[in-house]
């Protein structure tokens, strides 16, 4: 439903190839493999936040148990 709104399912693969040559022109060469890397940073906090975050599963089996 989100990609309907987004137009990205009719945009095909030139429009693809139109973005990536606006993102060339726009960041460079260079600028692009350092926000890959921080975003790559991101993504790995993010993840790791979320499994702190989660409910040990052994803790809830104690508990049944007992």
């Amino acid at each position: 439903m989100m990609l309907d709104l987004l137009f990205v399912n009719k945009m095909g693969i030139w429009g693809f190839v139109l973005i990536l040559v606006i993102v060339l022109l726009l960041f460079g060469g260079k600028k692009i493999p350092e926000m890959m890397k921080g975003l790559g940073k991101g993504v790995k906090e993010f993840k790791d936040a979320s499994n702190e975050n989660e409910p040990n599963n052994s803790s809830a089996d104690e508990v049944e148990k007992k």
